[in-house]
């Protein structure tokens, strides 16, 4: 298997462990692929849930730029939905797995056929 491959297995997995979800595997591949080459680098495959300027960031980035959601403090609760859903005290909270429930959580999936 691919680099990227052994990276989606490990993403699924956590999913269906920490997070209680069955991944849509084609979705979590598309989301992966998005994501480019920062999957590789451990700091920028991972989600600092208590960083406000990463979580900033995620929200500009990811729920405004790349899903088309316009800004409004229900960006900032389902961010915080999806982190506690993925568990506050973890501390590796990868950024596919993060990107995958908020797109779920937003039912923005269609970004992604």
């Amino acid at each position: 298997m691919s680099a990227r491959e052994d990276l989606i297995t490990k993403y699924a997995a956590d999913l269906k462990e920490k997070c209680g979800v069955t991944p849509d595997m084609d979705l979590l591949t598309k989301v992966t692929i998005g994501c480019g080459p920062s999957i590789y680098n451990m700091d920028s495959a991972t989600v600092a849930g208590t960083s406000q300027s990463e979580l900033d960031t995620v929200k500009k980035n990811f729920l405004i730029k790349k899903l088309g959601l316009t800004a409004s403090p229900d960006l900032g609760a389902g961010l915080n939905a999806v982190l506690e859903k993925y568990g506050k005290s973890n501390r590796n909270k990868y950024r596919v797995v993060v990107y995958y429930l908020l797109t779920v959580h937003f039912k923005k999936e269609s970004v992604y056929k």
